[in-house]
């Protein structure tokens, strides 16, 4: 069975397809991926109406791309997945809508995924992937989040963002340090070259006995160290302070991250979106791994931002397992607003 996999929740256009054998996990076959980062770059951040028109111009030269690049043609798909939500709503109708088209012209089924389980998944298309159950920390974009998953579907939130998530940590606090978009990146680069023991900044949440997350006060931290900061000729002091926001969002999802370990009694942890990419995350995380005796993996990087292989994988994953339910109205729908737990999850299909 071949999926095809649309992704246009945000700011990139992916597209990918797999292929499955039975019960093996699906094989992507090809992608291609186009990010709008640079033409966003000047407003400071994602602009809805631009993101949705330049995924209008991208999606069908990337799936042709992707046909292509895997040997294969249109009528070889058997059913075509796109991202349902959660999402800019113009931008998931983009790849909905086309989505929808296409699998109606094929006289082919399609599914819409959420875009979280899509992240969530993506560790399975790595060399290593992992077993069933495992602890997930899904750190991507405004989403910060804890889940017990014991099979495709089934997640259990142990603990979930209540204001700014870790994503949005790392960009506001690189706004508020005169850094470029995208934030997070650019913070974490300068980080490289300050102490991160340089400013004590509040770690959120850490004395409660809660997995949840909150970062708004740490943003609110950083805007005051910030602001003293304003006109000084030195670029140590924003370098530290790049490196102590840094250190401090890192520890508050490394020690909720063990501390969700050891509540569930798990030995596995799956962590997935673009925070995931963090070199600094990615090393304190495998070191309190290793002093547990646990396993933790990751998404290859390119895997980390939004891409269509995520989406193919899951729809492939869930209709390996019968719970994709598929129909051939060719009706569709989006939720801009979806949380992951929600039942029944992807179940409406066009």
């Amino acid at each position: 069975m071949r999926v095809l996999g649309i992704e246009t929740s945000c700011d990139e256009t992916g597209i990918a397809l797999v292929d499955t054998e039975g019960d093996s996990t699906p094989t992507l076959l090809a992608q291609a991926l186009h990010s709008q980062v640079e033409m966003h770059a000047d407003y400071g951040g994602v602009v809805p109406e631009l993101a949705s028109r330049d995924h209008i111009r991208r999606v069908l030269p990337l799936t042709r791309e992707v046909l292509q690049s895997a040997g294969a043609d249109l009528a070889s798909i058997d059913v075509v997945a796109y991202t349902r939500g959660p999402g800019l709503a113009g931008a998931l109708l983009v790849g909905a809508g086309v989505a929808c088209a296409l699998a109606a012209a094929l006289g082919k089924p399609a599914l819409g995924i959420h875009h979280l389980e899509g992240h969530l998944l993506s560790p399975f298309l790595s060399a290593d992937p992992p077993t069933f159950p495992f602890v997930a920390l899904l750190v991507s974009g405004g989403h910060t989040q804890l889940l017990e998953v014991t099979d495709v579907g089934a997640y259990a939130l142990l603990g979930d963002t209540i204001d700014d998530a870790a994503g949005e940590a790392f960009d506001k606090s690189a706004k508020l340090l005169g850094l470029g978009y995208p934030g997070g990146p650019a913070l974490a680069r300068l980080a490289e070259f300050g102490d991160r023991t340089a400013y004590a900044l509040p770690r959120p949440l850490l004395q409660r006995d809660s997995l949840d997350f909150s970062f708004a006060g740490l943003k609110t931290a950083v805007r005051t160290h910030a602001l003293k900061l304003e006109g000084a000729n030195c670029e140590q002091p924003r370098a530290d302070l790049a490196a102590s926001t840094q250190e401090a969002i890192v520890d508050v999802l490394v020690r909720k991250t063990m501390a969700a370990l050891q509540r569930t009694s798990c030995s596995r942890l799956v962590v997935a979106g673009g925070v995931g990419a963090n070199t600094v995350l990615r090393a304190r995380l495998r070191s309190e791994c290793e002093k547990r005796q646990a396993r933790v993996y990751f998404p290859e990087l390119a895997l980390c931002t939004d891409n269509g292989a995520m989406i193919a994988l899951a729809a492939a994953m869930r209709l390996q397992r019968g719970i994709a339910a598929l129909s051939s109205d060719y009706a569709f729908d989006v939720l801009p607003r979806w949380p992951l737990t929600a039942e029944p999850l992807a179940a409406r299909a066009a």
